[in-house]
């Protein structure tokens, strides 16, 4: 008797094993890949100095980030191969996980305080950031709830209820680190998603008004962020105190003009503007790319954050609800996270510590995002193609010929 070992090694159907070759969301693509490039550009400008301080090298942070983007493209491809039926399957288990990640990282002796803040797992030279695997397996999870009790949130109060036995946890957790920006980034995304998912405006506005009020609340319980709330209207106040990183980022902004000062040509990166190349990368961009240059990267952030919620509506046009739960809820952390920033950035909201998406320099962040978006491409290709469902068999004839795109 013999064995066909090909058909055991034989991988699952991809967007990037297919009988036609890749077949994936190239404008998606290249939008996420344009915003890699220019965030590794950035980052090798905007930490030329403290890396040379630091570590005698001023590519040391360069190298580091470049390490990560690799890491992260080779964990998106990954993600393309996985159905998106077994994230769906798996979301229990994500959840349990991402408990057990948040506690870990508030453990005396696991958890590794940088600024003031528990929010790293120490791994030898590398730092992973438990709050952003966290945000991405709540998506999952809440996806799968709204797809099995559909019925029950778009009509009952329990189903409105029930998944903040799960979000308010969470959020606990989550500042007790403290990280206030990503809970409130991961509480944006899931009641964007249940207000996708049906509920009704009167329960949606009642949320809101919940959340508004625990906003005040937890924002007048710690003074260090009462301070912020106030700084941030009048930096100038107090601009070698506690509205330092605010006035030293918008000189950047003043710097920069409508053209920038050119390309490793930046001031501010040299120890005025504090975590230059993490939270403020995008005050350092302005500086040496301007006006122009600046515009141009939120004109590639809102593409590829409506290119998301688009992928979101063609798997639901699919009736496949819960990958389009999830896109949805991917695209919202995105455009939760680059809001804040450039927010933050222009002195539109109190100064937070929180990434850009595709461009800050962070190994945790930046492996997550190349990770939403394998997911997002897989989500479109399953759509697409209607050949993403574990039920269905496939064959080579499925792959024969290429599908009408239409997008």
């Amino acid at each position: 008797m013999s064995i066909d070992f090909r058909n055991i090694i034989k991988p699952y159907p991809s967007p990037i094993i297919t009988g036609r070759g890749i077949d994936l969301d190239f404008p998606m693509l290249a939008g996420c890949l344009a915003l890699l490039g220019l965030g590794l550009v950035m980052i090798t400008s905007a930490s030329s100095e403290v890396a040379a301080v630091q570590s005698g090298n001023t590519l040391y942070m360069m190298i580091r980030h470049l390490v990560y983007l690799i890491i992260g493209l080779g964990t998106c491809i990954v993600t393309m191969m996985i159905p998106i039926a077994t994230w769906q399957r798996l979301g229990w288990l994500m959840l349990i996980g991402a408990f057990g990640l948040l506690i870990m990282v508030i453990l005396p002796g696991i958890g590794r305080e940088v600024n003031g803040s528990m929010r790293w797992i120490g791994f030898g030279a590398f730092n992973v950031q438990p709050s952003e695997i966290a945000k991405v397996f709540v998506v999952i999870y809440l996806a799968g709830y709204l797809v099995r009790r559909q019925k029950e949130v778009r009509e009952s109060w329990m189903g409105f209820f029930k998944p903040f036995i799960v979000l308010l946890p969470m959020a606990g957790l989550l500042l007790m680190e403290p990280d206030f920006g990503a809970t409130v980034v991961m509480m944006a995304a899931a009641a964007a998603m249940l207000f996708l998912g049906g509920v009704g405006l009167f329960r949606f506005s009642l949320m809101v008004v919940l959340a508004v009020a625990a906003v005040t609340i937890l924002v007048q319980a710690q003074p260090y962020r009462m301070a912020r709330l106030i700084t941030f209207t009048d930096p100038w106040s107090d601009q070698f105190g506690s509205g330092y990183q605010l006035t030293q980022a918008l000189i950047a902004f003043g710097r920069g003009e409508w053209l920038g000062v050119g390309l490793g040509n930046s001031v501010q990166k040299q120890f005025y503007l504090p975590e230059a190349h993490t939270d403020f990368v995008f005050s350092v961009l302005a500086e040496e790319l301007g006006v122009v240059g600046s515009l141009c990267t939120v004109a590639l952030f809102v593409f590829v954050c409506v290119r998301g919620m688009y992928i979101g509506l063609w798997a639901e046009r699919a009736k496949q609800y819960f990958a389009a739960y999830v896109a949805y809820g991917l695209s919202f952390l995105w455009i939760g996270q680059f809001l804040i920033n450039i927010g933050v950035n222009v002195g539109l909201l109190p100064t937070k510590g929180l990434t850009l998406p595709f461009l800050s320099y962070g190994g945790s962040s930046l492996v997550i995002c190349c990770a939403c978006l394998g997911l997002l491409l897989r989500i479109e290709w399953e759509s697409r193609t209607h050949l993403g469902s574990e039920e269905m068999e496939f064959s080579e004839s499925d792959f024969a010929e290429e599908p009408t795109h239409g997008r």
